[in-house]
Formats: C-alpha cells, structure tokens, sequence
C-alpha cells in the first residue's frame, strides 16, 4: 500500500478520515490533486501495514483502489505524480515549456566582475544567474568564495536585471543566510549523499537544485531527491553535471542519457550542466545543444567576461559573446522538439 487512489466523487472529511487512519499506523499522507483524480502517496515503512490493515484502507469510503510503487523512491516517482513539476522562481519556470536558461561565474570573485557579468548574461537571454559565494574546492588553498559578501552582490544583481539567483549550500549552519538571500539553493555533487543537509533543505520553503553525485547512480541520485521532499519541499530540481568514468578526456563523463531516462522515472524538473561535465569552454556549447535536444529542462552555463583571469573554473566559461551565440543556435533545436527558449 504505497498508493491509493481515490474516487472522483471523495469529500473533504473522507479524505481527512483516510489521512487520520494513515496517522495512527505512523505513516504520512502526500496528497496530490491531479484533473482526473486524487491520490495519496503513503510515506513511511508501508513494509509493516498488515494485509488486513490494507483491505481495511480500501474499504473507506471515497477509496477506489490501492497500489504498490516497486521503486524505492515514491513522492519522486512519476507513478504518484504523472504531470510534470513545474516550478514558479520569481516569475521564471522550471519544467514548463520554456527550457531555463541559468548562467554566470563559477564564482562571485567582486562586486564589479559580478555585475559586468550578470548585465552580459541577461543581455544575451538568461533568466537565472547563477555564482558561488561558499565554494567547495578540491584544495583548502584554493578560492573559497567570498562567504555573506559575495550573496549580498548576488542579490544586487538581481535586483539590477530581475533574475533569481541560484546558488550553493555547503554547510547547514549557512541555510539561513541562504534562505534569506537565494532564490535556489544548490546541493553540489559531493553533498549528493549528504542526508543531515538533504533533510534540513527539505524543511525550508526554496526551490532546491540537486547536482548528481560524481558516482552516483540515478536510482542514488533520486534516493537523495526524495530525503528532501520526504520533510515536505518538493520542490526538488535535478541536475545532470557529468560522473567520474575512467575517460580522461574531458572533466567528467557527461551522461545525457539520464535525461530521457528521468523523463520516465520522475515528475521533477531536469537541467545540464555541461560546462563542469566536459571542463573545457570549446565543448560546452555543443553539449548544450545536445542537452536540450535530449529533452532538458534547462541548461547551467558558467559564463565569465576574462576567463582567463577567473579564480575558479576559468577553463570551462564561456565569453559573453559566445554564450550569447549559443542561445541563438539553441533557439530552432528547442523549437524542432516543441519547446521555446
């Protein structure tokens, strides 16, 4: 009993009865309100609801039937939810038929080079800007972020070209800060898996941007999807960033399969980020391509007006001008597959 499906014709106190009785067996009830139907998504060990205790579920009145989700995963199941998520940030959708289009530094290095950027990105079509004020970092010698700074020129900037700003969560002694001046919250790719912070972003009202795990499976990946909305945040934002093969190449392995495959599996939004995928500014675009021909939600490019004097991540950004001729050759590839940019 992971799902039950109610009658088209089920009141208000039915279902408040049926939400009560799930109550005292422990479980919780994420009610979802479809244009056919109604259906309650059972969260909790169903493992110890005896066979009597379920045929006693279905017996309530305003229930039509119940149902068993194989997968370990259930509020990110596309079996509970069967229309896409789509997210409303500030005005701006993630999962609805305009492909988002997310872009800035890898960094917040000053207020000047934030800004210059964020003018650029705008300019150029961007509806998100994206940088890092906490940045993990593979040395401890290496640019950490500029900590609160660099968040209040983030918010700055927003508040010169109107787009969300999205960025990362490190340490859950810095959620409030982010609560108070993000408008998504990133979960980086080796945070994927840590559950203490999965469940404390689940607990606050802010879209959260899940990178998958530098070796994470999918089925890992939306595992850690559903620590977040298993405290009630659901609104959850996959990104595909690339994994960790034995391919030397390039930066990482950038899987776009997983794109079609998460089309299947989940209800939530998906993004790419190909710029920390291939780690070279010359491969990005046409993997950015490829990403919103294989059906992407949106795409994250990290943009920089001198990469080649950037603190972080110089070798992946974009020019201004080249992400600018990027959006324009993204333009009739979202249009071939009905989608707009």
């Amino acid at each position: 009993m992971d799902i039950i499906v109610l009658k088209k014709t089920v009141t208000e106190d039915e279902l408040n009865k049926i939400v009560d009785k799930l109550a005292k067996k422990g479980l919780k009830a994420n009610i979802s309100k479809g244009t056919e139907r109604t259906i309650i998504g059972v969260i909790g060990d169903t493992s110890k609801i005896t066979e009597e205790e379920s045929d006693s579920v279905k017996a309530m009145n305003g229930v039509e039937s119940l149902m068993r989700i194989i997968k370990p995963y259930k509020l990110a199941s596309r079996e509970i939810v069967k229309e896409n998520t789509v997210i409303n940030i500030r005005g701006q959708l993630i999962g609805g038929n305009q492909i988002a289009l997310i872009a800035g530094p890898c960094a917040v290095e000053n207020k000047k080079i934030l800004l210059e950027i964020a003018h650029e990105v705008h300019k150029a079509g961007a509806n998100f800007l994206r940088g890092g004020a906490f940045k993990p970092r593979t040395s401890p010698y290496s640019f950490q972020g500029l900590g609160k700074e660099g968040l209040e020129i983030l918010a700055e900037a927003r508040e010169q070209t109107g787009m969300p700003i999205v960025t990362e969560l490190m340490d859950s002694k810095d959620l409030d800060l982010l609560v108070q001046y993000s408008d998504v919250i990133q979960i980086g790719a080796r945070n994927m898996q840590n559950f203490r912070l999965l469940l404390d972003v689940g607990e606050v009202d802010k879209p959260i941007l899940l990178k998958r795990g530098i070796s994470a499976t999918i089925e890992e990946w939306l595992m850690a999807a559903e620590y977040i909305m298993s405290k009630g945040n659901h609104k959850v934002i996959l990104c595909e960033r690339g994994i960790r093969t034995y391919e030397r190449a390039t930066r990482n392995t950038l899987d776009l399969s997983a794109v079609p495959i998460l089309k299947q599996l989940t209800h939530l939004p998906i993004i790419v980020d190909p710029s920390h995928a291939v780690g070279r500014w010359d491969l990005v675009s046409p993997m950015a391509r490829a990403a919103v021909a294989a059906g992407a939600d949106g795409i994250m490019i990290e943009v920089h007006t001198h990469p080649s004097e950037a603190m972080s991540d110089g070798e992946q950004s974009l020019k201004p001008k080249v992400f600018s001729q990027l959006i324009q050759e993204l333009k009739p590839i979202a249009k071939a597959i009905g989608r707009e940019i």
